[in-house]
C-alpha cells in the first residue's frame, strides 16, 4: 500500500494553501499600507473556509470523496492561475483576495473528503496511527508553508509565488493519483440521499443532539479550541506586553509549539496509547498549560503552559476524531463531521473577541483563568454525564473506548 504518497499529497496540500494564507494579507498590507484591510483580507480569505464546512461535508456523503479530493486540488491550481492572469489582464489587488477565498473553500472541501476517506484507509492500519500520521504530514505543510512563501516572495514577486502555489497542488493530485493506483483497500461509494440538499445538515444536527456520547464530545472540543483560541489570540500581548520578550521569541516560540506537536504526533505512532487515556491526558495538560499561562509570571512558564496547550491539542484531536468515528453512522458521517467542525469551532473566533475586549496583557491574564474555569467545568460536566451513561445500561454507549 503507497501510503506514505498519500501523505506526501496531504504535505503538498497543506503547503500550498499555508503560502496563500501566508500571503494574502502580507500583500494586501504592502500595497494598501493600512493594517484594516490587511485585517479584512485575512477575514474574506478564511470566512468562506469556515461556513462551508457543512455543505461540503453534506457533499461527501453524495459524492465520491476521491473525486472531491483531486476535484479540489486540481480546481485549486486553475483558481491560482486564472487570478494572476486576471491580474495581469485587469490589475488590483483583489484578484489575490478573491482566488485565495475561492481556495478556501476548495480547501475546506479537500479536508472533509480526506476526513471521510482515512476510516477506510485504516482497514490494514489502526486509525489512531494513521490520523497521527496524516497530522504529521499536515502539520509539517503547516509550519513549512510560511517559511516556503517568505523565501519565494523575498526572490519573486507575488504572482510568480501564487503560481509556484498551484505547482504544489497539482503535485499534490499527481501524488494522490499515483497512491490510488497501488491502494488495494475498495473505497465506498456514497449514495445520493433523496431530498432537498438541506436535508442533510438537518439529519447532521439530529445525530449530533441524539447519539450517545456525540454531544459530550462536540462541547469537550469546543472547550479544547476556546482554550487554544483564547492562548493564540493573546500570546503576542502577553509574550511581547506582560513578559517584555521580543518579536524573534515569539516566532521562536510559535515555532517550538509547531515542534512539540509533531514529537507528540510521533510518540503516538509509535506507541500505543488507550484510547480514554490520550482522551484525558491531552485534556487535562491542555487545561494545566492554559492554567500556566494565566498564573506564571515568569516568560520561561508562561512558554511551557504555552506549549502544553498547542502541542497537546492534536492529541486531543485524534481522541476526538476516533471516538466519533465509532458513534456516526458511516453513511451519515461526511454530513455529521462538517457540521460537527463547524460548531467547534465557533469559540475559536469567540475566544478572539474575548481577548479583543481586554486589549491590556494584564487583564488577559484574568481572561484567561477564567477560560480555565470554564474548560474544566465542561470537562467535569462531560466526565459526570459519560459516568452516568455507562451506568445506566448494561452495555456501553456507541464509540465507548
Amino acid at each position: 500500500m503507497k501510503f506514505p504518497a498519500f501523505l506526501f499529497s496531504l504535505f503538498l496540500s497543506r503547503l500550498a494553501d499555508q503560502i496563500l494564507l501566508f500571503l494574502v494579507p502580507l500583500v494586501v498590507f504592502q500595497v494598501t499600507q493600512d493594517v484594516a484591510w490587511s485585517g479584512y483580507a485575512f477575514a474574506a480569505e478564511t470566512l468562506p473556509r469556515f461556513l462551508s464546512f457543512p455543505v461540503c461535508g453534506a457533499l461527501c456523503d453524495r459524492v465520491s470523496p476521491l473525486k472531491l479530493l483531486r476535484g479540489s486540488q486540481i480546481l485549486r491550481a486553475l483558481v491560482c492561475v486564472l487570478g494572476v492572469l486576471a491580474n495581469e489582464a485587469i490589475g488590483g489587488i483583489g484578484w489575490l483576495v478573491g482566488l485565495s477565498a475561492v481556495c478556501g473553500v476548495l480547501t475546506t472541501q479537500g479536508v472533509m473528503a480526506r476526513e471521510v476517506m482515512l476510516p477506510q484507509i485504516a482497514t490494514q492500519h489502526g486509525f489512531d496511527k494513521v490520523l497521527a500520521y496524516a497530522q504529521t504530514a499536515e502539520q509539517t505543510g503547516t509550519v513549512l508553508g510560511p517559511l516556503v512563501a517568505a523565501a519565494l516572495f523575498a526572490l519573486w514577486p507575488w504572482q510568480a509565488v501564487v503560481g509556484a502555489a498551484a505547482g504544489f497542488f497539482l503535485l499534490a493530485d499527481a501524488a494522490t493519483s499515483y497512491w490510488r493506483r497501488g491502494n488495494p483497500v475498495r473505497l465506498h461509494e456514497p449514495q445520493g440521499a433523496p431530498g432537498h440538499f438541506l436535508q442533510p445538515i438537518v439529519t447532521a444536527v439530529g445525530h449530533v443532539l441524539r447519539l450517545p456520547g456525540l454531544l459530550r464530545l462536540t462541547m469537550l472540543t469546543s472547550g479544547v479550541n476556546l482554550m487554544l483560541g483564547t492562548t493564540l489570540a493573546s500570546a503576542a500581548a502577553m509574550v511581547t506586553g506582560l513578559h517584555q520578550r521580543s518579536a524573534t521569541y515569539y516566532a521562536w516560540l510559535q515555532t517550538l509549539g509547531a515542534v512539540a506537536t509533531i514529537a507528540i504526533l510521533l510518540a503516538i505512532i509509535r506507541g500505543s496509547i488507550p484510547l480514554r487515556r490520550m482522551g484525558v491526558t491531552a485534556y487535562a495538560l491542555i487545561l494545566a498549560g492554559g492554567l500556566l499561562t494565566a498564573a506564571s509570571t515568569s516568560h520561561w512558564g508562561y512558554a511551557a503552559g504555552f506549549l502544553l496547550v498547542v502541542g497537546f491539542d492534536k492529541m486531543f484531536s485524534i481522541y476526538i476524531r476516533i471516538h466519533r468515528q465509532r458513534i456516526i453512522p458511516a453513511h451519515d458521517y461526511g454530513k455529521t463531521t462538517g457540521v460537527i467542525v463547524l460548531l467547534n469551532n465557533l469559540t475559536q473566533p469567540l475566544a478572539g473577541l474575548i481577548v479583543g475586549a481586554f486589549a491590556d496583557a494584564a487583564r488577559t491574564r484574568g481572561v484567561i483563568f477564567s477560560v480555565c474555569l470554564l474548560v474544566a467545568a465542561i470537562g467535569v460536566a462531560a466526565a459526570t454525564k459519560s459516568g452516568k451513561s455507562r451506568s445506566a445500561g448494561p452495555s456501553p454507549p456507541p464509540g465507548s473506548p
